[in-house]
């Protein structure tokens, strides 16, 4: 749902922390549960230790796996590494990105039967997320979770509720069947030539389009989505996209050439040559702490290097969005605040598009328009800073970090602007499904003082992280120059399984998750066909969780299978 909805309220509501004006919340009896809020409780005089274990002794909570699994995830290792006193360190001098890593594994640690999680994946890297999904998807018990990271709505939820207008609209599946069932009932409804009908449509073209690790699940259901999506046309050009943003950059972005950069005792960049061209569009990742925030830093002239030189072409127009809210007068209006920028800019192919119409396409709408600064929320101002720096008609942009604070409706508008965005794009981002969505190549800082070419993308980047030692970048590099990857991590030693048997497997279990699939459209009849026989409602639910309960171990076979194809 959209910033200000009633997501986070709906949670208060699950957990009984917030009374309803009307009606009830009943829980079972005994029913333990326990909810991350996004301010946390924790005792500043206390230390990390202290708020996670108690006063137990290292030997019992050490040797429990658990406890173990969830310290190694979040915090480092039992040794909590990410802290400067590891587990002993004092919670008052800690960041609010620490100690939201700190709440949220005591919150797992204490195993409550309903889990309630808001914006769960704020300040975790994208290896802190990807644990935390495999960690969620794995427990045993009931889950509700708020977040504006689609990736991991598909990795750990079974089902979707939308909160809009005062109502709960529930859907099976994560986000990718919430989009095609979302669309298709638009379809249903004669909505088809609604502006949201056609970015849900342009975001189902990306789906069937996107990588195969994050579109399988719902491989079964693509033929559905195919009728809807025909006619639609790529989400971007990509050689038109080169051939404009040359025209109007130049042959040079940034060469940077033998850079070395240190921040303190810390080893950031040693000895690097990279270059950035016209129309390039480069996604960066890395752990927290690796140098993403300074790469885009350097690159924006707000820091010189140590050694080496980087070298900016004549006609690049840069605009940097920090992790940082610019903040306005309050007194200035929010449509006002976007049109002191500029009235008009262009987005490309000749295309113009004025300030009022992209505020009202980033969710100002009606007397948010004219709402004033002092009175939005975070999330507003952050959205404002953003109308602010593409109205500029900058050619390069350097977004940290831009997902943070925006909705997925926000969220699809940005990216739908991007896809004919002619200029390069460098992104920092732990949003895996925007990185994918708007860059065509990953790189990765690994903490090690280089810049190391990803092309199997972020699955690359795990795989690589994943061999290497548990522990958090030092203030030493471990190797210096120009690291390019030339290929996709194997991830292990195994012998790829025979193609064709495993194709066979394929096919055999795309067959059975077809007539499952039709076996669900049966039921789903008969439940509307006996809606008002209890009894038989009754019989035919459990039938149909039968079904879905055979439906997701197919799928998750159909993943297991298809992983062992040789690319």
């Amino acid at each position: 749902g959209r910033n200000g909805g009633g997501k986070s309220t709906l949670l208060r509501l699950l957990a009984r922390i917030e009374t309803p004006d009307t009606g009830r919340v009943v829980h079972e009896g005994g029913l333990r549960v326990g909810m991350l809020v996004q301010s946390d409780d924790l005792d500043s005089d206390a230390t990390v230790r202290h708020e996670l274990v108690g006063d137990r002794p290292d030997h019992e909570w050490a040797s429990d796996p658990r406890i173990r699994d969830v310290l190694e995830g979040l915090l480092g290792g039992v040794r909590g590494a990410r802290f400067p006193g590891g587990l002993d360190t004092p919670i008052g001098g800690l960041s609010g990105g620490e100690r939201r890593r700190i709440a949220l594994a005591r919150l797992l640690l204490e195993g409550p039967e309903l889990l309630l999680l808001d914006e769960p994946t704020n300040h975790l890297d994208v290896e802190g997320v990807d644990w935390l999904a495999r960690h969620l998807a794995a427990r045993r018990g009931a889950l509700a979770v708020v977040t504006h990271d689609r990736w991991f709505l598909d990795a750990v939820c079974l089902r979707t509720w939308e909160v809009e207008g005062g109502q709960v609209h529930a859907y099976d599946g994560g986000y990718a069947a919430y989009v095609l069932a979302k669309a298709e009932r638009a379809r249903v409804a004669g909505a088809t030539e609604d502006r949201r009908q056609n970015l849900l449509r342009k975001e189902l073209a990306w789906l069937r389009r996107g990588p195969p690790a994050r579109t399988s699940k719902p491989r079964f259901r693509i033929d559905a989505a195919n009728a809807l999506i025909a006619d639609e046309p790529p989400a971007r050009d990509s050689v038109e996209l080169m051939r404009f943003a040359g025209a109007r950059l130049g042959r040079t972005v940034y060469d940077v050439e033998d850079v070395s950069l240190s921040l303190g005792d810390k080893v950031i960049l040693s000895d690097v040559t990279w270059r950035l061209g016209p129309g390039d569009r480069v996604g960066v990742v890395g752990v927290n702490g690796a140098g993403k925030t300074t790469l885009l830093r350097l690159l924006a002239g707000e820091l010189r290097p140590d050694d080496g030189v980087v070298k900016v072409g004549r006609t690049v127009k840069p605009a940097y969005l920090s992790q940082e809210v610019t903040e306005l007068p309050a007194d200035v209006r929010a449509l006002a605040a976007v049109e002191a920028v500029a009235s008009v800019v262009e987005i490309g192919g000749g295309r113009e598009i004025t300030a009022l119409q992209l505020t009202e396409r980033f969710g100002f709408s009606g007397e948010r328009l004219f709402t004033r600064v002092g009175e939005l929320s975070g999330g507003e101002r952050r959205r404002l800073q953003l109308l602010r720096l593409l109205m500029a008609g900058p050619n390069v942009l350097l977004l940290d970090e831009p997902t943070n604070d925006l909705d997925v409706e926000t969220l699809g508008s940005l990216e739908d602007l991007l896809d004919g965005w002619p200029g390069t794009l460098v992104v920092v981002s732990h949003d895996r499904y925007f990185l994918e969505r708007v860059c065509d190549r990953v790189v990765g800082l690994l903490g090690d003082g280089t810049i190391r070419d990803l092309p199997g993308g972020v699955e690359e980047y795990l795989a690589r992280r994943s061999a290497m030692p548990a522990v958090p970048p030092t203030g030493t590099a471990v190797a210096t120059g120009t690291a390019v990857a030339t290929g996709v991590a194997t991830g292990g030693d195994e012998r790829p399984a025979d193609a064709r048997a495993v194709r066979k497997d394929l096919a055999r279990i795309e067959r059975q998750l077809a007539k499952l699939s039709a076996q669900a459209e049966k039921l789903h009849a008969r439940l509307a066909e006996h809606a008002t026989d209890h009894v038989r409602v009754q019989q035919l639910d459990a039938e149909l969780r039968d079904v879905q309960a055979q439906t997701d171990s197919l799928e998750d076979e159909w993943l297991t299978t298809a992983s062992q194809v040789s690319p």
